[in-house]
């Protein structure tokens, strides 16, 4: 999928966990974890919202476009 999801990048800059992040946005690290993999098929703006509140960001520094690689169908890069 072209869309890149960097929650891991702004969990290391704040120094904080998958677990201490999902109690403060108020969903499960499992649901947290699927979004955080690139496995999500949508994201919520409450959702987004709330990661951007928690990890003091704008949606640019959790999200970013990448164009596919020709020939790959499947959405992986």
């Amino acid at each position: 999928m072209p869309i890149v999801v960097d929650i891991d990048v702004m969990l290391a800059r704040r120094k904080m966990s998958v677990g201490e992040l999902a109690t403060r946005i108020g969903i499960t690290p499992a649901n947290l974890a699927v979004l955080k993999n690139g496995r999500a098929k949508a994201v919520r703006f409450t959702t987004l919202s709330a990661l951007c509140e928690v990890l003091e960001c704008q949606p640019g520094d959790l999200l970013r476009w990448e164009p596919e690689e020709p020939g790959r169908s499947d959405g992986q890069t």
